[in-house]
C-alpha cells in the first residue's frame, strides 16, 4: 500500500513530522533513520498530524511493542503509519445530534354523552358511546 499523503504539505507540517522522526531515536535506538528515510516517511506523518493526532500519539504507535529482534525499522515505520493512520475527524456540523421527527400528538376530547376523555382530532363522543347510538339507531330503524 502506498503511503498516506496529507491535503497539503505544508511547511510546518513538514518541519513537525521530520522532528518527530527524527525524534523517534531518542525514544527507541532501533529507529535513527537516515536522511532519505525521514524525507520519504514525513508525508506520512504529516498526514496523521493533519488529522490532529498528538505527537506523542504517534511516537507511541511508531514506538511501543517491536518486534525483537527488529530487522527492517523503515519498513514497520511504513506499514505501522499506513495500517494504523487514524480517520479524520468529523466536523462540527456530524457532530450535531439528527432533528428527532416530529409526532403528531392526537388531542384529548371529553364525550359529549358520558365526559370519559378520548383521543380524537374531532369532539364528539367516545367509541362506546358512538357504538350504543349505532346500536340503538339500528333499534329505532327496524321498529319503524
Amino acid at each position: 500500500r502506498p503511503l498516506p499523503q496529507p491535503g497539503a504539505l505544508t511547511p510546518e507540517l513538514d518541519r513537525a513530522a521530520t522532528a518527530l522522526l527524527s525524534d523517534l531515536r531518542r525514544h527507541a535506538p532501533q529507529f535513527t533513520l537516515s536522511e532519505g528515510d525521514i524525507r520519504h516517511l514525513a508525508p506520512a506523518v504529516a498526514t496523521w498530524l493533519e488529522r490532529d493526532a498528538h505527537p506523542d500519539t504517534i511516537r507511541r504507535t511508531l514506538t511501543d511493542d517491536l518486534p525483537q529482534p527488529l530487522r527492517h525499522p523503515v519498513k514497520l515505520l511504513k506499514h505501522r503509519l499506513t495500517a494504523l493512520l487514524p480517520p479524520p475527524l468529523p466536523g462540527a456540523c456530524d457532530l450535531v445530534a439528527p432533528a428527532r421527527p416530529r409526532v403528531a400528538v392526537t388531542p384529548f376530547q371529553t364525550c359529549a354523552d358520558c365526559d370519559r376523555a378520548f383521543r380524537s382530532a374531532d369532539p364528539g363522543c367516545c367509541r362506546d358511546c358512538r357504538e350504543t347510538r349505532a346500536h340503538r339507531g339500528e333499534d329505532v330503524r327496524a321498529a319503524a
